[in-house]
């Protein structure tokens, strides 16, 4: 026991003595320093995380209408005397009459609705009422009657899409006051579809043809859809996981298990990791001069958009199944060779199956930036305007086609209100592909992972 714990007393102090529980001027300095640096942290995190809300509020705001349509319900007689004039059903005669020809059973279904003496707006003709319909609705009605003509001469209920500027006018783009300026849309109409809706003939519903719809041309914004764009992407993102998946992996193992460790293998590991940085608008140069201009690929195929995607992710898939077989620990391998197995046995029955989870985990994160991009894709052409869907694989690979991201694209160039409401729609539908895509990567990542 020391004379300072039997005494109690304190050991003198000089001047320049200092305390671990007395803080100097240094030591104040340096945590108001850290202090300061973690309000920034702070500060920086909160500031991305409002400009991230920000940016998804403004999105689901502008988007989520592109899921409701205005539909006009309306019981329409299929006249015999314009549909079918011999009354033979032959498909071949039926099939002369156009759109045009079924625009006035469309407008003698509002003379019926007329009738009711709670729907009718003075001044406004029932030709001019049938103009609260889409442009698509005569053709709509034409396809049905060729794929039933038995109904000709029947009242058939048919439920049609209102007119972009009808639509619009639920989900306040447009108004009375800017409809009198408005050479697409009158006061009368709108008062009427006020009328129908009271009615119940018009009503506000989801809007599932916006998710199975082709486009549609400018003047007929509420008949835009994404179908032929979803099933392009789904085409290319097949593409892409046929070639990129095992080219990748491949390349990645041999680099790293099998190559000697020369000049050669270095020159190729900087250049793959340089093709990873490389703009993606060069890989759709390249793909233009190779796939297209020398190998006379069709233009606006997803086997062109696959096979230029599938360039542009394979850096993507080769570093991130290197790292994840450099993490799998060295030991793993010295165990499988010292129990007598061939290099390749060591390689495929121990070390790939516990790299699994990060290979599989870098492809998925290489398909989803693949699914948003959209330079590569304008310059194969893929920014047509595609009405057909494509076939089945594999022919469907190479009939035209949109994407995703490219419909985004050109749905904005467009100067209808309702193409830039669309345009957020299919953003929104972007986003829940990716995050499915990302949700998937985190649950195979978790169902395969293995510890050691």
């Amino acid at each position: 026991m020391t004379d300072l714990s039997t005494s109690g007393a304190a050991a003198p102090r000089g001047p320049h003595s200092s305390s671990l529980l007395v803080q100097d001027a240094n030591t104040r300095k340096r945590n108001a320093a850290e202090s300061r640096f973690r309000l920034y942290g702070v500060i920086a995190i909160a500031i991305a995380i409002l400009a991230l809300f920000a940016l998804l509020g403004s999105i689901l705001y502008n988007g989520s209408s592109s899921f409701r349509q205005a539909f006009v319900v309306l019981d329409v007689y299929l006249d015999p005397a314009k549909l079918d004039k011999d009354g033979t059903r032959d498909l071949e005669k039926i099939a002369k009459v156009s759109t045009f020809g079924y625009a006035p059973l469309i407008a003698a279904a509002f003379e019926t609705k007329f009738e009711d003496p709670e729907i009718g707006v003075e001044g406004l003709s029932a030709k001019n009422a049938a103009k609260l319909i889409s442009k698509e609705g005569p053709a709509e009605l034409r396809r049905y009657v060729l794929a039933n003509p038995d109904m000709i001469g029947e009242t058939v209920q048919f439920e049609f899409l209102a007119s972009g500027r009808i639509d619009g006018y639920y989900k306040g783009r447009v108004t009375m006051e800017t409809a009198k300026l408005d050479k697409n849309v009158s006061p009368e109409q709108l008062q009427l579809a006020d009328q129908l809706k009271e009615a119940g003939v018009l009503a506000i519903k989801f809007n599932t043809g916006f998710l199975t719809r082709a486009d549609a041309s400018e003047n007929r914004p509420e008949a835009a859809g994404l179908g032929v764009a979803i099933l392009g992407s789904f085409y290319m993102m097949i593409v892409v996981l046929c070639l990129a998946l095992p080219i990748g992996v491949a390349a990645s193992i041999y680099l790293e298990e099998f190559a000697p460790k020369n000049w050669i293998t270095d020159i190729i590991e900087v250049n793959i990791s340089n093709l990873a940085a490389v703009p993606s608008i060069v890989f759709g140069i390249l793909g233009l001069a190779i796939f297209i201009n020398f190998a006379g690929l069709p233009q606006s195929a997803p086997i062109v958009g696959g096979l230029v995607l599938t360039l542009m992710t394979l850096p993507t898939i080769i570093i991130a199944t290197r790292a994840s077989l450099k993490a799998v620990p060295p030991s793993i391998r010295d165990a499988a060779l010292g129990i007598g197995a061939s290099k390749m046995q060591a390689v495929f029955h121990h070390v790939l199956p516990l790299a699994a989870p990060g290979i599989l985990t870098g492809t998925i994160i290489g398909l989803a930036q693949a699914l948003g991009e959209t330079a590569p894709l304008l310059l194969i052409g893929m920014v047509a305007f595609v009405r057909d869907f494509p076939s089945a694989p594999p022919e469907g690979f190479f009939d035209p086609a949109a994407a995703l991201p490219v419909q985004v694209y050109n749905w904005t160039q467009r100067s209808d209100p309702a193409f830039v409401e669309r345009a957020s729609g299919a953003i929104i539908v972007l986003m829940v592909f990716l995050l499915i895509m990302n949700a998937i990567a985190i649950v195979l990542r978790r169902r395969f992972e293995r510890r050691w």
